[in-house]
């Protein structure tokens, strides 16, 4: 841990800023607990009913710690005093508001000053404590919490609770499901989740020099082809997913050891890998203050940060993003060298790995954390170039034209990637099997000085795995579509993949990232080698949690609440009539929908509307998450529309010009709110059972808009009807959705 604000050496120019406020006074009675209050990101809310808790350390000090961007907006807030046990008016502290930047306290403000009854002064001594927190500390303090769940709270709520017995809620006959689920499924908007008919491949660029008429403009082999060696090399997909991981780092100098640590999630009850140091000692979590990780930060942290210097080329190449997002965007910004700002993700592995998957998947998380990412398949490239009626031989390393042939749309589909980077796009994610070294050295030659490259290699050896990979490649690829006869099919995929494994060279240069057995369900690991940075180390922690495990995640937003009726934002109402009857018919759908899964679990904010909504769900248990809640309206919280527009009109015209970007004033914007929802994403993609969320419009706007990859700009408009519940299928073929409307 930093011991001031001012630590901000050069190796620790990456991550988050970690901030610690402290307040000391060994004289003040117990009864009396300070408090924070105060504006957007650390509270939200001058009201001192809402004012977060500091947490006692000891006898005479309380603490409240929280993560911020390097560049956060100024915090503003003041202290103040709550009595424990006395229904009596807080206590705020004396003097002008406090004002944080960049994690230091401005003006003179190490006293704390509180007028107590008879004009008793009393002192407090305030500490600030800042520091640079590498994304792997932050994901070593995650998991040692998720072991000790011992959650902090907000307005007497913690940041994620348990019910796992819930009491029992008596069903009324009247408001049952007497008909089958397919009676009330009703169809999905248009551009909704990607169908399990699509091939992922076909979703991925088209080609820059592809006519209109589907055909190559220009067949002349590129320049960075024909000058490099021969080498086969063509994109396959298949299926991965994990169960327990090991993080492993073969470079003995840097500090994070291989470790096959494996802690119970006790919130969900399911096995999550764990990350370790060399020393044995797991980062320490002990408080995650308003939402973010307080930790024992690792003295070996640098290993993994880069000399990073920011310069004005950079300042205008912001994504849109928001708080972490924004921080990571900061991060690959102040990376220096030109090649560092654009990061190619480049997929090595054989066919029938789950390269594409694994891609597609990538893609998706990237963009919608607001980085400007798109999926090269050279697959897709070779079939437009050279059609789809190629046999086995055309992959022969010894087949002179069909190397020749493979290296062209490699090259095309390189060239096509660094042109896209260098006219904004931050992160390619190059996906083909590339399973040799020359073909890998191409590739970086063609980067260089240009972008980044991160290898991404997919290792399996479970035959079962890869023999269901290659019967969905038969059913799906584009390569086998006029094939009739299936077992054929299936026996030309054999020998192709046959041509390549006697070639195949796994990666030894260079950054890599390896997921080694991860499909088979009985563990697995993940090697990385040269990896640094926010946005490359988010990469990686994705990868830890995500698998291709076969479940449903429900998502509907809570009952008809009485601001609903009201036509009022926010606010934490009751539910109406209507939403009682709703939460009836929801429970009952649960029942008839989740019979035979019984490590299902259920979803909910710390919101009243929600919790009611879930009350008439049994066998499940029940988890609150304040990151659920929904978008914190500010000073209009509680006012309707037209109330806004009438007395507040420059703010109204400001939210519909930009409803993404638009902050309530002391509130959040839509991008805010994608920020605090990543840990819920990362939890969605590790649970192996179904999930149903039941959370509010805006969240679910966010939440949605992952899993059917639609852009952020579509996240305020997207359609998230009441008393209708989406049914999102996750698994080896994608993402499917289904929607049910239970009632108008």
């Amino acid at each position: 841990m930093g011991s001031g604000a001012s630590k901000n050496t050069e190796e620790e120019e990456d991550g988050q800023l970690y901030v610690s406020l402290k307040m000391e006074n060994s004289k003040v009675e117990g009864e009396l607990t300070p408090h924070v209050y105060g504006s957007v990101p650390l509270v939200g809310s001058w009201d001192p009913s809402n004012a977060l808790p500091m947490l006692r350390e000891s006898a005479s000090m309380s603490e409240l710690s929280f993560v911020v961007p390097p560049d956060h907006e100024t915090l503003d807030f003041k202290f103040l005093l709550k009595p424990k046990y006395r229904d009596t008016p807080c206590i705020v502290e004396e003097g002008e508001n406090r004002i944080l930047t960049g994690g230091s306290l401005q003006g003179d403000a190490r006293v704390a000053l509180f007028k107590l009854e008879g004009d008793v002064i009393v002192e407090f001594r305030v500490f600030i404590n800042a520091d640079r927190v590498s994304p792997f500390d932050l994901a070593a303090s995650w998991r040692a919490y998720r072991e000790n769940l011992q959650p902090s709270t907000v307005r007497g709520i913690p940041d994620v609770s348990i019910n796992p017995d819930p009491t029992p809620v008596e069903n009324c006959p009247s408001e049952s499901l007497e008909l089958d689920l397919e009676h009330y499924e009703v169809p999905a908007p248009a551009p909704s989740a990607q169908s399990s008919l699509v091939y992922a491949a076909d979703n991925a660029e088209n080609p820059r020099s592809l006519s209109a008429s589907g055909s190559f403009v220009n067949d002349d082999t590129p320049k960075a082809a024909s000058k490099s060696p021969r080498v086969s090399a063509v994109s396959e997909d298949g299926s991965s997913s994990e169960k327990d991981m090991e993080i492993i780092i073969p470079d003995h100098s840097d500090t994070y050891s291989v470790s096959s640590g494996v802690g119970e999630s006790k919130s969900v009850g399911i096995l999550s890998p764990t990350i370790q140091q060399k020393d044995g000692q797991r980062g320490l979590f002990v408080d995650r203050g308003v939402g973010s990780p307080r930790l024992v930060k690792s003295v070996s942290a640098s290993s993994f940060l880069a000399d990073l210097k920011l310069d004005a080329q950079t300042k205008n190449s912001m994504p849109a993003a928001a708080g972490a997002v924004a921080a990571a965007a900061v991060a690959d910004q102040m990376l220096g060298p030109k090649e560092d700002r654009h990061l190619a993700i480049v997929l090595v592995g054989l066919p029938a790995r789950g390269k594409t998957f694994t891609a597609v998947k990538l893609t998706r998380y990237l963009r919608w954390l607001g980085h400007d990412t798109k999926h090269f398949n050279v697959g897709k490239y070779r079939r437009l170039k050279h059609g789809v009626n190629q046999c086995a031989d055309f992959f022969r390393a010894d087949n002179q034209e069909g190397v020749e042939a493979r290296t062209e749309v490699a090259a095309l589909a390189m060239e096509d990637m660094i042109a896209w980077m260098e006219d904004g796009g931050q992160v390619g994610i190059f996906d083909a099997t590339n399973s040799t070294r020359v073909r890998r050295n191409m590739l970086m030659k063609m980067a260089e000085g240009k972008c980044k490259i991160i290898f991404l290699e997919t290792l399996c050896n479970d035959e079962r795995i890869i023999e269901r990979n290659i019967r969905l490649k038969i059913q799906q690829s584009p390569d086998y579509e006029e094939e009739t006869d299936f077992e054929a099919g299936v026996k030309d995929f054999r020998d192709r993949l046959a041509n390549y494994e006697r070639v195949y060279e796994p990666v030894e240069e260079g950054s890599y990232i390896k997921m080694i057995d991860m499909v088979s369900g009985n563990g697995g690991q993940i090697q990385v080698n040269n990896i640094s940075g926010y946005l490359p180390g988010r990469i990686v922690f994705f990868l830890v949690n995500t698998h291709l495990t076969p479940r449903p995640i429900l998502l509907t937003r809570h009952g008809e609440s009485m601001d609903n009726v009201r036509g009022r934002t926010g606010g934490d109402s009751v539910i109406s009539e209507s939403g009682k009857i709703y939460a009836k018919k929801l429970a009952n759908f649960v029942e008839k929908r989740l019979k035979n899964e019984k490590a299902a679990s259920i979803w909910t904010s710390t919101l009243q509307r929600t919790i009611l909504t879930a009350g008439s769900i049994v066998g499940f248990p029940k988890v609150q998450w304040r990151a659920l809640d929904e978008i914190n309206s500010g000073v209009c919280d509680g006012m309707t529309y037209e109330e806004i527009k009438k007395n507040m009109p420059e703010e109204y015209e400001s939210r519909l010009k930009d409803k993404l970007r638009y902050r309530y004033p002391r509130g959040e914007s839509y991008l805010d709110v994608i920020q605090r929802l990543e840990p819920v994403i990362i939890e969605l993609e590790r649970q192996r059972a179904p999930v149903v969320v039941i959370s509010h419009q805006a969240v679910l706007r966010a939440l949605y808009s992952y899993f059917a990859d639609r852009p952020l700009k579509e996240i305020p408009q997207i359609e998230m009807p009441l008393h209708t519940i989406i049914e999102i299928q996750m698994g080896v073929s994608g993402v499917q959705e289904k929607r049910y409307k239970l009632m108008d």
